[in-house]
């Protein structure tokens, strides 16, 4: 099994990598901090993985991304599953304030995935097989007033995703929407936890046994997708006086 991770040392892709190395797979890495991925090679070599290759990268700067997936393939030769991870948690108010800050925000969150999918679309499609997997999240179901710069990134991949699914239909792959609701994770580290927190390896053992499965959207933990049903429901007379 061959297995691309982008994003590979966020919480929830260092717990699904390590899940694919107990499994022998071959994995090729993709993250932007040095220490940190060669920190993950080793721990991942040591867990079993049968090789493990990696790329520094910028996911932010979309003009270098095409050598990275260029380095993966040749690394890898073909991709079974590619796993797209990275995201960041803005400040909403700041990106209220300041347009260039939104604008990073969005495209770390969204166009840089469409870049990458784009790239990796054509790639798996050649290969007329394949499965591209993507955490989006829970928050790109409604635009809620605290991170709706967040939302609505995240909700410009799931419905590329959508439309992506069909098209790679008929070429043997297989797109994935992966939507967690709350992950207790570096990025969340200032948040304060409760009851529907989950943790990433939780999230990781769904993204594996759905990728097994060829699931097409996911809701980590399930109880989300009652939950945002519950959201999607309220009508916005009301919703847009509720500040949550």
């Amino acid at each position: 099994m061959k297995i691309l991770i982008i994003g590979a040392t966020s919480a929830i892709a260092k717990a699904t990598a390590r899940l694919y190395a107990d499994r022998h797979a071959e994995l090729f890495l993709i993250a932007r901090n040095e220490a940190r991925l060669a920190e993950l090679v080793n721990d991942l070599e040591v867990r079993g993985a049968s090789t493990v290759g990696h790329a520094l990268l910028d996911l932010a700067r979309q003009k270098d991304h095409a050598a990275a997936i260029d380095q993966a393939f040749a690394f890898l030769e073909t991709v079974d599953i590619a796993l797209i991870c990275h995201g960041s948690l803005p400040d909403q108010e700041a990106c209220e304030l300041d347009y260039k800050k939104a604008e990073r925000e969005i495209t770390v969150n969204g166009l840089s995935v469409i870049s990458l999918l784009t790239l990796l679309a054509f790639r798996l499609k050649a290969q007329q097989q394949g499965i591209l997997a993507v955490i989006t999240s829970v928050a790109g179901e409604r635009g809620r007033q605290p991170n709706f710069v967040y939302g609505a990134a995240k909700s410009m991949v799931s419905t590329y995703l959508q439309g992506l699914r069909g098209k790679l239909h008929p070429f043997n792959v297989h797109v994935m929407d992966v939507r967690p609701g709350l992950v207790d994770s570096p990025m969340t580290a200032h948040l304060e936890k409760g009851p529907l927190w989950s943790t990433p390896e939780y999230v990781a053992s769904k993204i594996v046994s759905s990728i097994d499965s060829r699931r097409h959207i996911v809701y980590t933990p399930g109880y989300w997708r009652i939950i945002m049903a519950a959201v999607c429901s309220i009508p916005e007379f009301i919703f847009k006086r509720i500040k949550f």
